[in-house]
């Protein structure tokens, strides 16, 4: 039976406790929801979007993210039906449809006739999962951006992202608020860089972090320097530093096709523990 829309609702601060029971069936791979739910509590004046509830009867059991990216959340067949029916009816606002890959076909299935073409489709991206600290060297140069490297960083940041997206983050205006993102990232501690006379050679940031997991994103070295085992190097001690400081788990995914960096995070220490999938338009 497919249920209607009736069975969702936007969620608020009443719902955090109940949220946060739904993410933590899966906190590694639900870490986005998990960060987001703790450091808005729901109030859709930080949340930038809202979160939609899926109820059986009383009992909420998934959720979805609406903002910037929509993100499903422990999500079954039902409640993707759910929640593509609710976001079909209204207008887009997301500029990605992020999240495991079953979840995702479901939720594309149900809005692929009222949302716009999608400009790419990935698939099948493996979310990699490591507990344990790398069993390899790590860099001892990489370490934490310092908020005077931050004008240095920058533009490696934009590389990477019009590298690994195909469209760079100052299009239409974002220059100020992609700059913002990589200073709020510095400040928090959560980049890091390998930085030699004003060259940026690595660097990954946390993208959102919980008591359970860090995700990764933003792993990029130096084009001339590929090969080199940078990568590996680089995220070793990322990793390390993580674990050591930041939650018992970190995360990410990654392009299957990008069989170097899959081989780079296998070397420090990343497992495959699900497929991801990545729509964006």
């Amino acid at each position: 039976m497919v249920r209607t829309s009736q069975s969702v609702r936007v969620l608020g601060p009443a719902d955090v406790t109940a949220a946060l029971a739904v993410v933590a069936r899966d906190p590694v791979a639900n870490v986005f929801a998990d960060y987001r739910t703790r450091i808005t509590q729901l109030d859709p004046r930080w949340l930038g979007g809202e979160m939609w509830g899926y109820h059986e009867g009383d009992e909420l059991v998934s959720l979805c993210h609406v903002g910037a990216n929509l993100v499903p959340v422990t999500a079954g067949p039902a409640a993707c039906e759910a929640f593509a029916e609710r976001a079909a009816r209204s207008s887009p606002r997301s500029s990605t449809l992020v999240g495991p890959r079953a979840a995702v076909e479901v939720l594309w299935a149900g809005l692929e006739d009222s949302w716009p073409r999608p400009r790419e489709l990935r698939w099948d991206q493996p979310h990699l999962v490591t507990t344990r600290q790398p069993a390899i060297q790590g860099d001892p140069a990489v370490r934490r951006t310092t908020r005077e490297e931050a004008g240095v960083l920058y533009p490696a940041c934009v590389a990477m992202y019009t590298e690994e997206v195909g469209v760079s983050p100052e299009v239409d205006g974002g220059r100020d608020l992609y700059r913002a993102r990589v200073n709020q990232l510095v400040g928090r501690g959560w980049s890091f860089s390998r930085i030699e006379d004003g060259r940026v050679l690595f660097k990954a940031e946390v993208a959102c972090a919980s008591p359970s997991a860090a995700q990764i994103q933003g792993v990029y070295v130096d084009p001339e320097l590929r090969g080199r085992g940078i990568a590996a190097a680089g995220m070793a001690t990322v990793v390390a530093t993580c674990l050591r400081e930041i939650a018992p788990a970190v995360s990410l995914y990654v392009n299957a096709h990008n069989t170097a960096a899959r081989a780079a995070y296998a070397r420090a220490g990343f497992e495959q523990t699900d497929t991801f999938s990545t729509i964006m338009f």
